[in-house]
């Protein structure tokens, strides 16, 4: 993505707050099931040569989940925080996996289904088994 008009477009959809990083997620509802990745990292972060240090560590993360956890037909957006530059590569991987369950309409959809299927059953919500 590279119009301003999607970043904002996609502002106003699903968001998922991390420590690293933001990931903002919108169905753009045109019948193209294209997925689309946008990046942004303000100058409050740091100089240049952080922000494209941070652009670069975001699109790697998202090169490896983004085809397999990123909803199709939708836009992404990965806005970076401050305290991302110094966090564990590994432990963002883990973030945004947890971010996409975050913002997915199957895994929201899939876990209400889980706790009633569980409720109807006699199990209490929120005890192991």
């Amino acid at each position: 993505m590279s119009k301003r008009r999607d970043f904002l477009a996609a502002n106003a959809g699903k968001r998922a707050p991390m420590p690293g990083f933001v990931l903002l997620m919108r169905a753009r509802d045109d019948g193209d099931e294209t997925m689309r990745i946008g990046f942004t990292v303000t100058k409050k972060i740091g100089n240049a040569v952080v922000r494209n240090r941070m652009k670069r560590r975001l699109r790697a993360l998202a090169r490896e989940l983004l085809a397999e956890r990123g909803v199709a037909g939708a836009d992404h957006v990965l806005i970076g925080r401050n305290g991302g530059i110094e966090r564990d590569y590994a432990l963002l991987r883990t973030e945004l996996g947890k971010a996409f369950r975050k913002v997915t309409p199957q895994a929201a959809a899939a876990a209400s289904v889980d706790t009633t299927t569980l409720a109807k059953a006699g199990a209490q919500v929120g005890k192991p088994l």
